[in-house]
């Protein structure tokens, strides 16, 4: 029986950068591809870059996944010997396939390849999983469709193969990434790594006249209450599923994230090899995120399992941009509340600011990827040190051009310099320590208050989900979402006073000269030298001021 101490954490890669963040984040495996053998059209990766990908990886103790999970066409045959001899050159922990054709190659012509079984097999039973391994595969990746009911049965009928699950990323409204729409809709092969996400578009409803004629049905507060649209499908008789259509559109193929979280101590305890995080074409803030935000569940998990719980991990997923979380097929076939028809943007109150680059003898250097303005709070999230430090800015150095400003644009990718100084609650012989390169910063963001409704909207559909919340709430929170459609278009405000150089989040941040020194805070500056370094005022502490 395989020897299975822990499961290992498998964070994507979808460039160079991507990869080192997963990697000081907490990754135990990547997995990545190059554009021409995988389905990674979009990858950033040049073969020189995968190289020096898995140096930097395997010099942290970390293992990397190379893709060749294209579905190949007669033309793609041609490429395979020099993508073989490549890949003998990078000496991956493991090579991801699809294609039986493509597996029995590489077992003819590489036989020392460590072979694994992508998720585009599309395997769901212990039936299948004997197959692959019998066929010489030494992983194989779960189709998304499979229960953990079914997991657990296959867990223990094929206890000597190594098995990967999804716990985290975006869902596929089709099976497992077979789908038409794309091909159909855009001539853009989902199969091959180029989809279109056909499915998160808006739809407009339309009738058709008996004269022929086609008019767009418009629905406005003069009829909205009139009717609605109701959907049954033929195998669910009296199952009418609505198709609700706003000012946007209608988003009824539009499927919310998958995050196992909430079940994540289930995995666990069944022993699951690899669990495997979706975002290949996600951003540096979102690897970097949800890698810290796994790894952090699964320490805690394995050093007290009885005492587990994952809201305090379910709220650092909340900071990443998303379209709402659901279980997906964890107890079975997905409900409506798997579906957000609300719309397809991926939403969060926090965004990203930027991550240090580089390290000087009084300074640390940042790279800003959104706007910064005088009076933002930047909280710095270390890769090795579960508090943060929040520090308010006044002003940016950009090195890039020697100027100092109010105000920074990311389309500048500006260089921000700022002084170990302005750090004036923190010890400043640890900041290096505390703040290595990589680290990752993020901030406020300004939302509508329809944007802040529809998150609401998400979380309370996730606890229904789970049965921790009634439908009475949820409906409550979806008459609210509609009311305030017409504030999408109004201006973004934030949520606290900590943008902008007017008002005070009350949490002791580095550099604040309004709590550091304003009358009104000082009771709030007694109760916060009572607290260790690196501690905050929680909410009864900043009421007490």
């Amino acid at each position: 029986m395989a020897n299975r101490l822990r499961s290992e954490l498998l964070a994507p890669a979808g460039s160079l950068k991507k990869l080192k963040m997963a990697v000081v984040y907490g990754a135990d495996a990547v997995y990545l591809g190059t554009p021409d053998m995988s389905l990674r059209t979009k990858s950033e990766f040049s073969l020189e870059e995968v190289l020096e990908g898995v140096e930097f990886a395997h010099q942290h103790g970390v293992k990397v996944y190379l893709t060749l999970n294209l579905f190949s066409h007669n033309k793609d045959i041609e490429k395979l010997p020099l993508f073989i001899d490549t890949v003998r050159k990078v000496k991956p922990d493991g090579l991801i396939i699809a294609d039986p054709g493509v597996f029995r190659y590489v077992k003819e012509h590489a036989p020392e390849l460590e072979l694994h079984i992508s998720t585009q097999a599309n395997v769901c039973s212990w039936l299948s999983v004997k197959f692959w391994e019998d066929s010489g595969a030494k992983l194989v990746v779960m189709a998304r469709e499979v229960t953990f009911a079914e997991l657990a049965e296959i867990r223990e009928k094929c206890p000597d193969i190594k098995l990967e699950a999804f716990v985290h990323g975006s869902m596929c409204m089709t099976y497992s990434g077979r789908c038409l729409l794309s091909n159909f809709m855009a001539e853009r092969g989902a199969n091959q790594g180029n989809c279109a996400h056909n499915c998160r578009w808006n739809y407009t409803l339309h009738m058709r006249l008996k004269d022929g004629t086609i008019k767009e049905l418009e629905i406005n507060d003069d009829n909205r209450e009139l009717f609605e649209f109701l959907l049954e499908e033929e195998v669910r008789p009296g199952q009418l599923m609505p198709i609700e259509e706003d000012t946007r559109g209608s988003y009824i193929l539009n499927s919310k994230d998958m995050c196992m979280m909430p079940k994540l101590n289930e995995y666990l305890e069944l022993g699951v090899d690899s669990l495997k995080l979706e975002g290949r074409n996600k951003s540096l803030y979102y690897v970097s995120m949800v890698t810290r935000a796994y790894r952090m569940a699964m320490d805690d998990w394995a050093a007290d399992p009885e005492n587990w719980d994952p809201k305090p991990y379910i709220k650092e997923l909340d900071a990443l941009p998303n379209r709402g979380y659901t279980l997906a097929f964890h107890e079975g076939r997905l409900t409506d509340l798997a579906h957000n028809y609300q719309g397809s943007a991926s939403l969060s109150e926090i965004e990203f600011a930027g991550y240090i680059i580089e390290h000087t003898e009084d300074a640390l250097i940042f790279e800003a990827k959104n706007r910064l303005v005088s009076g933002d709070v930047l909280e710095f999230v270390s890769p090795n040190h579960r508090e943060t430090i929040l520090l308010r800015i006044y002003e940016f150095e950009n090195i890039k051009n020697g100027k100092t400003t109010q105000e920074v644009h990311a389309g500048q990718v500006p260089h921000v310099r700022i002084p170990y100084a302005w750090f004036d609650q923190e010890d400043p012989t640890t900041l290096k320590e505390r703040l290595p390169l990589y680290t990752v910063l993020r901030k406020e963001r300004e939302l509508t208050e329809y944007e802040r409704n529809r998150i609401k909207l998400d979380v309370e559909a996730r606890l229904l989900e789970m049965g921790k919340e009634s439908h009475d709430m949820h409906d409550k929170k979806k008459v609210e979402l509609l009311e305030s459609l017409k504030a999408k278009l109004e201006e973004k405000k934030p949520k606290t006073p900590r943008i902008g150089v007017e008002g005070c989040c009350g949490k002791g941040c580095n550099g604040c000269m309004v709590f550091w020194n304003d009358p009104k805070y000082a009771k709030a500056r007694d109760l916060m030298a009572t607290k260790k370094m690196g501690e905050r005022l929680d909410r009864n502490m900043r009421q007490a001021s």
